[in-house]
């Protein structure tokens, strides 16, 4: 016979790790979206409240973030999302540099059938950038870009090169959200990750590495020396 406490219990735990990961996923899409803007600091108790959740799973992913660089947990004074200084952003992207061209040149070592699969995927986050641009909404935009960033990553097959990427993209992203309206229209980005996607699907594995890494290049400079004109001191 099983012990109704007993099953409740399981049932208890079965259903924890989704709690917290239900509010890890929550709180981290609200500070990458700036609805917890950097610099911010507030209690988990208002995090919960705000979140719509309870504060237990709250607080586990907290922890969680704070081992992301997200958050900072300040002792009796509550969580602070951590802020960008300019040079932060230029460490952000330097390892962005490293990461998506070996993901780029892994996608152009796989087999046609794989490298066309992932290559249908990329072009559907291109074409949202595309859509978005059209109807002037940069937001959208945003997202389909981060969108192509991630699927980059995550289909090259090394799950460890994606674990290191995760972080820095998150952050990456919310200087992207931040930045949006200051930065040049970004009419040109579509076309530099057809480049990426290109080399993808001809196997071209230098062209697919070169290409990648020059599209993020040229994202840093022309990011940074903005960050530092209108002296933003932290994003």
């Amino acid at each position: 016979m099983v012990d109704p406490a007993r099953s409740d219990w399981s049932s208890m735990e079965s259903a924890r790790p989704s709690l917290v990961g239900e509010a890890y996923a929550a709180l981290k899409t609200a500070i990458r979206n700036t609805a917890f803007p950097p610099g911010y600091q507030c209690s988990e108790q208002e995090i919960a409240v705000r979140l719509g959740m309870s504060r237990t799973p709250v607080h586990e992913a907290i922890i969680r973030l704070q081992e992301d660089g997200l958050v900072r947990v300040l002792p009796k004074r509550g969580v602070l999302i951590c802020p960008l200084a300019p040079e932060d952003i230029r460490e952000i992207y330097d390892v962005l540099i490293a990461i998506e061209p070996m993901a780029a040149e892994l996608l152009a070592v796989m087999s046609p059938t794989a490298r066309q699969a992932v290559a249908l995927e990329l072009e559907a986050a291109n074409g949202e950038m595309d859509v978005a641009l059209r109807g002037d909404d940069l937001k959208r935009w945003a997202e389909a870009d981060d969108r192509f960033h991630r699927l980059l990553v995550e289909r090259c097959g090394n799950g460890r090169l994606c674990r290191v990427a995760q972080t820095v993209t998150d952050q990456a992203h919310r200087a992207r959200i931040l930045t949006l309206k200051l930065r040049a229209f970004p009419s040109n980005s579509a076309a530099s990750h057809r480049q990426i996607i290109a080399a993808i699907l001809d196997g071209d594995v230098q062209l697919a590495r070169e290409a990648a890494r020059y599209h993020r290049i040229s994202a840093r400079d022309e990011l940074i020396p903005l960050i530092h004109q209108i002296g933003l001191k932290h994003i």
